[in-house]
């Protein structure tokens, strides 16, 4: 499944996995965010922390009629506001998206997965 914009010159098709990594990319970017977790839990609950060329997996983009959702599996770093960091990671990946691939975003859900300590 893909995106598809229409332009004056013609059609763009823009994949599902083009737009889960240019999300990936812009919420890593964000202060708070230790990396990307996997939208299947593992068994033993432990969240594994993603690369950036599967930035994909941690990342669900929907189309519903003509509205765009996207899903992101999160881990943050311990000692921060979870809500603060939700909002941020929504604030920028939205706007990225607008600027990056004039992409218009409905909605953007945050499901965090882990909390990690990080090393100074």
């Amino acid at each position: 499944m893909s995106i598809e914009l229409k332009t004056k010159y013609g059609q763009i098709d823009i994949s599902n996995d083009v737009i889960a990594t240019i999300a990936g990319g812009a919420a890593v970017d964000c202060y708070g965010i230790v990396g990307m977790a996997s939208k299947k839990q593992l068994k033993d609950g432990i969240a594994e922390i993603l690369r950036r060329e599967n930035f994909s997996k941690g990342v669900v983009v929907r189309q519903e009629n003509d509205e765009v959702h996207i899903d992101m599996y999160i881990i943050v770093s311990y000692g921060t506001k979870i809500s603060e960091v939700a909002h941020n990671v929504q604030s920028k990946v939205k706007y990225t998206l607008d600027k990056t691939v004039g992409l218009a975003v409905d909605s953007v859900n945050i499901f965090v997965q882990g909390v990690r300590v990080t090393n100074p």
